[in-house]
């Protein structure tokens, strides 16, 4: 089969579309013939080992994962001998069990794992870009305790998880004010934010209002720069490990010690319960995908060049043919 295949660290151009052998599921799996994944942010910082820790997790002097993706939609091929909730032919969408491997004509994904049947109606390239955002933004969101009467600011709104946190955040019952660049504010705004901020042009943190949560969903605002427009009490939740242990370690020990502000890191959940209630929430009509532009595989260099501009509204979705 093929598959977006990489040798070592290095730059967009080390990817590759090469040969690579079919997985066989086990008793437990499904074969899932991909339609369409993404490019994320995470693919993007694994491929170039950038921070430098993702080494200790991936592998340090070549790349553990050969094949990146986080998430998928597609078609069931083949099912394993203990299968019983998939059959040969469903549409399904979701993520890998193993967390990379979706930029592949095929990958086998346990059938407790973090997927579920496409919603009716929907595309696979929509279905592609959903789960990944979501899972991260039901993290951030838990800890921020996102409920009604609650008043949340999304730092990086028109991002994968901060399109998603804002949609979920108004399910949850919360007051979200979106922050993000000129050119996205409209795009947040029908996300469903009770107020957009656009960062070019004003300072949330100076407008005298103070907030219970402030997720920063793309690694670019501090705790110490926003502390001050947080209310007694109120929370602070960091998506980027190398900025939360580097700029926030300080202001978390402080933060204990006097019991006024808290400060957490999100990594995502990945669960099959949580892509369940994507799926509900978009037969509901309260979640959509929000997709920025689409590659087809072999063009997945110029995908993780865009995606490194910091520029994408939302989601790149790699197609595969």
């Amino acid at each position: 089969m093929k598959a977006v295949v990489q040798d070592r660290y290095g730059p967009p151009e080390v990817l590759r579309v090469g040969e690579v052998e079919r997985p066989v599921p086990r008793d437990d799996e499904v074969l899932i013939r991909v339609r369409a994944s993404t490019v994320s942010q995470t693919d993007a910082h694994v491929r170039a080992a950038n921070p430098a820790f993702w080494r200790l997790i991936g592998g340090f002097r070549r790349p553990r994962w050969r094949s990146l993706g986080v998430e998928l939609a597609g078609e069931i091929e083949a099912v394993g001998a203990a299968v019983t909730q998939y059959k040969v032919g469903d549409a399904v969408f979701g993520m890998p069990s193993r967390y990379f491997g979706a930029h592949a004509e095929y990958i086998c994904v346990r059938q407790g794992g973090p997927i579920a049947l496409k919603p009716a109606g929907m595309t696979f390239e929509e279905a592609a870009a959903v789960s990944d955002g979501a899972m991260q933004a039901l993290d951030t969101l838990r800890w921020a305790d996102a409920k009604t009467g609650r008043r949340l600011v999304i730092y990086g709104a028109s991002g994968s998880l901060g399109t998603a946190a804002v949609q979920l955040g108004k399910h949850f019952g919360a007051h979200v004010t979106g922050v993000c660049s000129t050119r996205h504010v409209e795009l947040v705004r029908s996300l469903g934010a009770d107020e957009v901020v656009d960062y070019t042009q004003a300072d949330f943190t100076k407008n005298g209002q103070r907030y219970d949560a402030i997720i920063d969903a793309v690694g670019k605002f501090s705790f110490s720069r926003g502390r001050r427009a947080l209310k007694p009490g109120g929370i602070y939740v960091a998506t980027d490990g190398g900025r939360f242990y580097l700029d926030t370690l300080a202001w978390w020990i402080a933060s204990r010690l006097v019991g006024s502000k808290r400060v957490h890191t999100a990594i995502g959940r990945r669960s099959r319960e949580n892509v369940q209630l994507v799926k509900a929430l978009i037969e509901a009509g309260e979640f959509r995908a929000v997709i920025d532009r689409r590659y087809p595989m072999d063009q997945v260099a110029e995908a993780h060049r865009y995606v490194e501009t910091w520029r994408k509204a939302g989601n790149v979705v790699l197609t595969i043919p």
